[in-house]
């Protein structure tokens, strides 16, 4: 009830993409925690890392829902794929597409869209996660541009990265609404690979002077993302890199995470669907007491189970995904389904270790790589305990309402 024909033709040109390219090769790159940039370009070359902006700005031209569906099923056969369209998309282009200026979407939006360079999004900082009001970045104005310090902690493609849009104080006696965002320009760290397969790097890009990569995170999951910090030692950002009106930072971020959060679910709940496939065929080649184990009522409930939440997730996903596609208020929506995916992906990845028995704890089989990748899923993009915050809030707005 939620598709239509290019959305079938897009999900079809993922999955193809995904089996054929990404299914060979994703083990490895979790198990060495690299980037990997030819598939990288290769999602690119397909629109993949431009799906919902439009032509004239270097997009696919197309809607939120063939974007959350290309999340959705690249996530069924590795999440850390899924999140570089994700993070890059959502977080790295679309704040600047929904609030920055003309000459701002001109000048950056092309490059992200094309994936000729990635983007990312710098929120959170070491003493800054769930309370993102809690930013201690400054930004000083002087002398016709903005002086910054400050740490960025768990930024995707913090390292490869060129283009970021990132908070930081600039009045510090207005709380959240002394908050601002910048976009800001380094060199990927990655040089020799983004120039080897052509793309992570752009010379027009002006890196900023003291603006650079930090520690690069050795994670459980999602290990072939790339994830690090961002530094700034007194970085002069010009006037006209101001994001949206001096102020606004914190309130346009908390928008943009909106939007991350059906994402995320997307991400989540492609995890558990693969997570349920693997297990679903595993189950039925797997001979035990002579007969396969899915003829098992304690292998074959679990599968009904997967199966039942999994279709509960898909409409909570694609519903929230309506209403932000029609411009309508989605942030209760948003926030369940976030919640409700990512606490399945971690059931139903579980679950799969469960029905492989000791093989799903090898690394011989992807429910293993699954399970980990889940986890992080219940954390970012706000942790469960957020989610069931933003919830509750809604509900007692509209019961005041």
């Amino acid at each position: 009830m939620y598709f239509t024909e290019q959305h079938h033709a897009v999900r079809e040109m993922v999955r193809a993409f995904a089996q054929t390219e990404v299914a060979p090769v994703a083990a490895h790159f979790d198990e060495e925690a690299k980037f990997p940039w030819e598939n990288v370009r290769r999602m690119g070359e397909l629109g993949l890392l431009g799906i919902p902006w439009s032509e004239e700005l270097g997009g696919a031209g197309f809607d939120l829902t063939s974007y959350i569906i290309a999340i959705y099923e690249m996530a069924k056969v590795d999440a850390s794929h899924a999140i570089t369209i994700s993070a890059h998309t959502t977080l790295g282009t679309s704040p600047i597409v929904y609030f920055g200026t003309p000459e701002q979407r001109r000048r950056f939006v092309p490059l992200l869209a094309s994936g000729k360079v990635l983007g990312g999004f710098g929120l959170t900082e070491p003493d800054a996660g769930s309370d993102a009001g809690g930013t201690r970045t400054r930004a000083v104005r002087k002398n016709g541009h903005y002086v910054l310090n400050g740490t960025k902690r768990f930024i995707t493609h913090g390292s490869v990265g060129e283009i970021f849009v990132v908070t930081a104080v600039t009045d510090p006696g207005k709380g959240t609404k002394g908050i601002s965002s910048f976009i800001l320009t380094k060199e990927t760290s990655d040089l020799d690979a983004a120039r080897r397969v052509g793309i992570g790097h752009d010379d027009s890009l002006r890196p900023l002077p003291g603006f650079r990569a930090g520690k690069k995170e050795d994670k459980l999951g999602w290990r072939a993302s790339d994830t690090a910090e961002l530094i700034f030692e007194d970085v002069e950002v010009p006037e006209e890199n101001l994001l949206g009106e001096e102020g606004l930072g914190f309130i346009n971020f908390m928008r943009t995470l909106d939007s991350g959060r059906i994402g995320i679910a997307a991400l989540s709940l492609g995890l558990a669907e693969g997570a349920f496939e693997a297990s679903l065929r595993y189950s039925t080649e797997r001979k035990q007491f002579g007969q396969a184990i899915v003829n098992f009522q304690g292998v074959s409930f679990p599968l009904a189970d997967m199966a039942t939440e999994i279709e509960a997730g898909k409409h909570l996903l694609f519903a929230a995904t309506r209403l932000a596609q029609e411009g309508r208020p989605f942030g209760k929506e948003a926030a369940m389904a976030k919640l409700f995916c990512s606490e399945l992906s971690m059931r139903a990845t579980l679950k799969a270790i469960q029905i492989h028995g000791g093989y799903g704890y090898t690394k011989d089989y992807p429910v293993e790589r699954m399970m980990r990748d889940a986890k992080i899923c219940e954390i970012g993009e706000g942790t469960s305990e957020v989610q069931r915050l933003v919830i509750s809030r809604h509900l007692l707005r509209e019961l005041a309402d």
